[in-house]
């Protein structure tokens, strides 16, 4: 397996676009500046949709020209159609993430297209963006759909196939509605990595059903090293009611930073970020080292009145814990 991993941000445009309040566009550069210093590697910073389609990324332009630039940092955002990408170009972007769906209902109820048109666009602003930027597909309900139940796995190949037909060569695999489980994640990407060795495949989970972060284990074992995640856990889909974020961004950094693994991120910045997020939404959020600690965190042992002093004492025959 890898030992250097890319971590990749989402909660300012994939957490932040479905908030109920608007976030401040100061607050959000802020935010932005803050995650640049932590060592993730791409942060995707917003979406050049229609102001009146996603009210609360209206500041767009403001956002992506005001925000500092640090080296290493890719910067990303989302485009809609040809228009939207217009407006991306003249902020400079590094990379133009597209979307569409792998399931025809999906595609249809969030995109007010089919698959197949989706990829006729993607053609057009391929030729628009030119060298200009690099391109990412982001492909929708991968693992599943809200609507039509389990895609084939042979379906989802083929529209890597026609998207790799486009000269596109970084694509995301995402479970949107937080329905993909560990032996299928691994069984899709070995599928992908063995017909498309040179794709630069990113694991994009949810953590609808508490599977997030056994699916990340199951994509990293099958040789992906690139994750998105989500600061705090914010974010969601619409059509998974009460479904929670993606996957913790700090949890995960967590995780595989106690397995061993490099991921360039210092975890402690994370976490003021993760701070700085609470603040800003008021709110509590998903994520659990951001409560707990990290694994490494230790205690003072606990003395004085009232409680029992430890000195030669077994503590858990004091108070027994499993």
């Amino acid at each position: 397996m890898p030992t250097k991993l890319y971590i990749q941000d989402v909660a300012v445009r994939d957490g932040f676009q479905i908030e109920s309040q608007f976030i401040p566009t100061e607050q959000k550069i802020h935010l932005i500046n803050s995650l640049s210093h932590t060592g993730l590697a791409k942060i995707e910073v917003t979406s050049f949709s229609s102001p009146k389609a996603i009210p609360a990324l209206a500041d767009a332009e403001k956002v992506m020209r005001a925000i500092e630039r640090v080296k290493g940092v890719e910067y990303a955002v989302l485009v809609p159609n040809l228009k939207g990408c217009e407006r991306a170009l003249a902020c400079e972007v590094d990379e133009i993430n597209l979307v569409m769906s792998a399931s025809q209902s999906h595609s249809l109820a969030n995109l007010r297209m089919t698959p197949d048109q989706s990829i006729k666009q993607f053609s057009e602003i391929a030729k628009l963006v030119g060298n200009s930027a690099s391109i990412n597909v982001s492909l929708s309900t991968a693992f599943g759909c809200p609507f039509d139940g389990d895609i084939p796995q042979e379906q989802v190949l083929t529209y890597i196939q026609k998207i790799t037909d486009l000269g596109i060569s970084k694509i995301s695999l995402c479970d949107t509605t937080g329905v993909a489980n560990p032996r299928q994640v691994e069984r899709l990407i070995h599928a992908v990595v063995n017909r498309w060795p040179d794709l630069v495949i990113t694991a994009h989970f949810h953590n609808t059903r508490g599977m997030g972060l056994a699916n990340v284990m199951a994509a990293l074992n099958a040789g992906v090293t690139h994750f998105d995640a989500s600061l705090g856990g914010l974010g969601g889909c619409p059509f998974a009611p009460g479904a929670s974020g993606n996957v913790c961004t700090e949890d995960m950094v967590h995780m595989l930073q106690a397995m061993g693994y490099d991921t360039g991120v210092t975890l402690t910045d994370l976490l003021s970020c993760a701070n700085e997020l609470e603040s800003i939404l008021g709110r509590a959020l998903p994520g659990q080292v951001i409560k707990a600690g990290p694994s490494t965190r230790r205690y003072p042992m606990p003395t004085g009145d009232g409680q029992q002093r430890l000195s030669g004492v077994n503590l858990c025959e004091v108070n027994p814990t499993r």
